[in-house]
């Protein structure tokens, strides 16, 4: 459930708006005055949204904005104003505000403007790794990912859950030669269909209920920039079509807009679905894949790259303790064994989570495998060499009588894996 702080004096639109949010399912708490947001934020700064009032007893939301600007704060900020407060929205917009709402305002006003922000993430620079991953596969995934940076071509990137899809794509922005302009993030997979065309090419007010204001799409907050398009797989066909001509034609038109507007954004996209399956399902245009399509990096997950593990598991463990202000903590051989043989279904995430864990309730100076918490879920052990490998799977798909998902079941593999070991041995699936 998202969370909003509202900072408001107004005691009775306070209550009242937080009445209204809490019926459309977020969790709202309020604070009157600027200290008393600052000491809720500094106690937990976990708000995944602020809604601030400019005017505040104490002081003002800009001075808000700007102790959240010195903390490295990422929460959206939201100003409410009154019209004749219209200069200062501006100067809580050139200091990172997200957005302003004149009052008075409609609560379907108040919910489009929240519900785009929820589902959109900000120019936000990517995490540093100082962690330099040893294994030659990631090793080739960074040389791709360097390689095509200096490009204006758009990048697919493909993964499974948890192997850092986005923090690649954030890379490519970060080392591109569009690094200073905006990199910005949509999940497209939490887009309502009918909100779709307004999320990425904003509307004219009046353009349909509910639309009291002009609103900027991510086309125009990214341009200039990377555009990134996260599960890209779960855009409703529809979207898909409008998307495909704002790329071609690099220009779009917004909702209910007669004026074209130009575009210059590079877009990188990533997905964990099959593509090629649904375009042959008809879920996904073929002319929108090769868009998108024009270099792909695949990340291999994390089971594919075993020499990773405990370097990797080691390096969280010291931030872990770090973050969490506990004395350094040191992997007990038993728990080092434990995660080597794991097969990490959620990859990097999945590891890093589960060290932050173990960190967090250690009772000793050691992590005990009774820590990691992990299922009995064990790896495929590696074959001896290629060929024995490709005998394995074509056992499996013998005893499954080709049937791919099951034989992957059989080989304790993933689908995605199982069809890249498809190609490489240049085994017909199929029967």
């Amino acid at each position: 459930m998202n969370k909003i702080l509202i900072v408001e004096d107004d005691l009775v639109f306070a209550r009242a708006l937080k009445n209204w949010l809490e019926k459309e399912n977020f969790q709202v708490e309020y604070a009157t005055n600027a200290a008393q947001a600052r000491r809720m934020l500094s106690d937990n700064e976990d708000a995944d949204l602020i809604l601030s009032d400019m005017r505040l007893p104490d002081g003002d939301g800009v001075e808000i904005l700007e102790w959240l600007n010195k903390r490295d704060s990422r929460i959206p900020f939201v100003v409410m104003t009154q019209y004749a407060e219209v200069q200062s929205a501006v100067k809580a917009m050139k200091l990172g505000a997200v957005d302003y709402l004149p009052k008075p305002f409609m609560p379907e006003t108040l919910y489009t403007v929240i519900n785009g922000l929820l589902h959109r993430k900000k120019k936000v620079p990517p995490e540093t790794f100082i962690f330099k991953r040893m294994n030659a596969k990631i090793q080739q995934v960074e040389k791709h990912t360097k390689l095509v940076a200096a490009t204006d071509m758009s990048v697919l990137v493909r993964g499974e859950n948890g192997t850092g899809k986005e923090y690649f794509a954030e890379s490519i922005h970060k080392i591109s030669h569009r690094a200073d302009m905006p990199f910005i993030a949509v999940d497209c997979g939490a887009i309502p269909k009918d909100l779709a065309a307004s999320e990425f090419f904003g509307h004219i007010k009046g353009a349909f209920t509910g639309a009291l204001d002009n609103k900027n799409g991510v086309f125009y907050e990214a341009d200039g920039g990377t555009l990134f398009l996260d599960e890209v797989g779960n855009l409703p066909y529809e979207v898909q079509t409008l998307l495909l001509r704002a790329l071609q034609e690099r220009c779009y038109r917004p909702v209910g807009g007669k004026r074209e507007m130009k575009c210059d954004v590079r877009i990188v996209a990533a997905t964990n679905e099959n593509l090629e399956k649904a375009i042959a399902d008809g879920r996904f245009r073929e002319d929108l894949y090769y868009r998108l399509n024009e270099f792909t990096i695949n990340i291999p997950p994390l089971r594919e790259c075993p020499d990773d593990i405990l370097p990797l598991a080691e390096f969280f463990l010291v931030r872990s303790t770090e973050e969490l202000k506990r004395e350094p903590l040191s992997l007990s051989a038993e728990a080092k064994k434990r995660m080597q043989v794991y097969d990490w279904p959620g990859n990097v995430r999945e590891l890093k989570n589960t060290i932050r864990r173990a960190a967090l309730i250690a009772g000793g100076k050691t992590v005990s495998v009774e820590d990691l918490g992990l299922p009995q879920r064990v790896a495929i052990k590696p074959a001896s060499n290629e060929e024995d490998e490709r005998e394995k799977i074509i056992k499996a798909l013998e005893a499954t009588k080709y049937n791919k998902t099951r034989a992957a079941e059989k080989l304790d593999m993933h689908r995605s894996t199982l069809h890249e070991k498809l190609k490489k041995y240049g085994i017909d699936a199929e029967k």
